[in-house]
């Protein structure tokens, strides 16, 4: 492109200052740059037009910008430079407008279908809108626009359609979705008002890792937008889905509609057995032959749909399949949600104990649909809290407070508070491994999440992973003993076990052996401890509170201690 039409492009014209707004704020999504998107003739600068009269924004035309800073028509910048340039410069001028006070920004067709304009517009925070006309409609509308670039001496008819093959999926990934008709630009522009002052961005929490740094993503309704969340982060758009046989008719539907929306191949739809039994060897290698054989190559990304039995086996599988493919969770249990589907521990079991066979393999994002947890059963719902509860322990007395005066509400599904719990929980663990990705800190650090799992996953091999007890059931329990070994060994107050033990029974959750429908003994239970992954020089490792907010982990506990408070809680010898 040469100098002077390069200068043009940087050159547009200043956005004027945007008007005083009557009374309060303006809505939060109208304090942001709206982008609007879609094929020609979708109607992008009538809609905007009247959208910024409605909103009392300032409305800018990018090609007519392009066009006047060049002094040229775009058919001309094209067949002088070709596209490659315009497109360049394109993304530059809409870079540079959006870089000012917030505006309505109707766009060239092609704008949004250029991989570089999309994120220049995601990294401006404005949010955008494809206006998505069908045929029929289109045709109308571009009649006499045969001086456009694309439809030079060509059939609108098949030039659109060979258009929107390529670019719907692309335009997919816009914020909202309006689907439009034959009704008027009045009609029209009302529904994206509308649109806009319901819209609600999920709540995105970011996991520092340098290049390996993702974000989870929390919000309503994500499924149905699961496409056009992932194809910015991942290498190509062709996956496999893991997902087990209770939420694959529960949710598979709205996720496949999802990813097809924004163009992605679903290779293949793998389903295993609910519960602890599936993560094991066997089937193991039933998901890498089934994906492998489905053609997975190292672009193929694979989605873990479920909870937290899914997201480590579809996790470990994508973490060893051709020596790595990209992965994605999506967790639709609140245990995952708020705990194994953010850090990238992956594995399977052994007969002698939890997750023995795993490896650490950080997602490229995390969809947190809550929406989803309204289908959990009451039980899986309890379960996940207990995983919360930790949370709240180790966050301090803000978080354990709220746990105390929010759980039971939590537990019976009350929305605020799921939503809470989750976004809390996530905060606290992308932290935790930012700072200690691989649980290698000396002290503290990543393996303070695993308060309560000693004593919890002991429980849960003698248990047999058959779902007689599941896995928050066991966490729920661990938390109440390592308070207890605490409080015993004198390193908190006497009170703290009777709180914990208290509040998780207010919640339905077992926190103590006695809760359990079976019986266990002391030494099948410091057995398995002894085979736990976090044992170092066969000395057992606990995490222990001074009160919440105040974890440590400790490899010095006496064996006798914590014999004593096993056989104390009704274990035999």
């Amino acid at each position: 492109m040469s100098r002077n039409i390069a200068n043009a492009f940087a050159s547009t014209t200043e956005v004027p200052a945007l008007p005083a707004w009557p009374g309060s704020s303006p809505p939060a999504a109208h304090r942001r740059a709206i982008v609007l998107v879609g094929m020609p003739g979708a109607g992008k600068t009538s809609i905007g037009r009247r959208l910024a009269m409605r909103l009392g924004l300032p409305f800018l035309d990018a090609d007519a910008e392009i066009e006047a800073a060049a002094g040229l028509p775009i058919t001309d910048i094209f067949a002088r430079y070709g596209e490659a340039h315009f497109r360049d410069g394109e993304r530059r001028v809409i870079a540079r407008l959006l870089a000012g006070p917030p505006i309505v920004l109707a766009t060239g067709g092609g704008a949004f279908a250029d991989a570089r304009t999309r994120a220049a517009i995601r990294a401006s925070g404005a949010v955008s809108i494809w206006l998505h006309c069908r045929m029929p409609t289109l045709l109308r509308r571009v009649a006499g626009r045969e001086h456009r670039p694309m439809f030079l001496n060509a059939d609108p008819a098949e030039v659109l359609e060979r258009l929107m093959a390529a670019r719907h999926p692309l335009y997919a990934e816009a914020d909202i979705v309006i689907a439009c008709s034959d009704e008027s630009p009045e009609t029209t522009t009302r529904r994206v008002q509308e649109a806009l002052e319901s819209w609600q961005p999920p709540a995105r929490l970011p996991v520092t890792l340098g290049e390996r740094s993702y974000e989870i993503v929390v919000g309503d309704g994500l499924l149905a937008r699961a496409g056009a969340l992932l194809a910015p982060v991942l290498p190509a758009r062709h996956a496999v889905v893991v997902t087990d046989e209770t939420v694959g008719p529960l949710h598979l539907p709205t996720l496949r509609a999802g990813l097809e929306e924004a163009g992605f191949a679903l290779l293949a739809e793998i389903t295993v057995p609910p519960g602890e039994a599936s993560k094991d060897f066997s089937r193991l290698q039933l998901v890498l032959e089934r994906m492998l054989a489905a053609g997975a190559d190292r672009r193929t990304a694979v989605i873990a749909l479920g909870g937290g039995v899914v997201g480590d086996l579809a996790g470990f599988a994508a973490a060893i399949a051709l020596r790595g493919l990209p992965f994605v969770q999506v967790p639709t249990t609140l245990l995952a949600q708020v705990d194994s589907s953010v850090g990238g521990k992956t594995g399977v079991n052994l007969a002698l104990g939890k997750n023995l066979v795993g490896a650490f393999h950080q997602p490229r994002i995390v969809l947190a649909d809550t929406a989803t947890l309204a289908t959990l059963p009451a039980r899986e719902l309890r379960a996940g809290y207990a995983e919360v509860a930790k949370h709240g322990l180790l966050s301090g007395e803000r978080l354990w407070h709220w746990c105390e005066t929010q759980g039971e509400a939590l537990v019976r599904g009350e929305s605020e508070a799921l939503v809470t719990a989750v976004l809390e929980s996530c905060r606290l663990k992308s932290a935790v491994v930012a700072g200690d990705e691989r649980e290698e800190s000396a002290e503290g650090g990543r393996a303070l999440l695993n308060l309560g799992h000693t004593f919890g996953h002991a429980l849960e091999a003698e248990c047999g992973y058959g779902g007689t007890l599941l896995h928050g059931e066991a966490v729920a329990v661990g938390l109440g003993l390592a308070a207890s070994l605490s409080a015993r060994l004198g390193h908190c107050s006497q009170e703290l076990p009777g709180r914990v033990i208290a509040h998780l029974q207010a919640c339905g959750l077992p926190a103590r052996i006695g809760d359990l429908p079976r019986g266990f003994s002391v030494a099948a239970l410091l057995g398995r401890m002894r085979k736990d992954k976090k044992v170092r020089d066969g000395a057992l490792r606990f995490v222990l509170l001074r009160g919440p907010g105040e974890a440590f982990t400790a490899g010095d506990v006496p064996a006798e201690t914590v014999e004593r408070l096993l056989r104390d809680e009704g274990c035999a010898a």
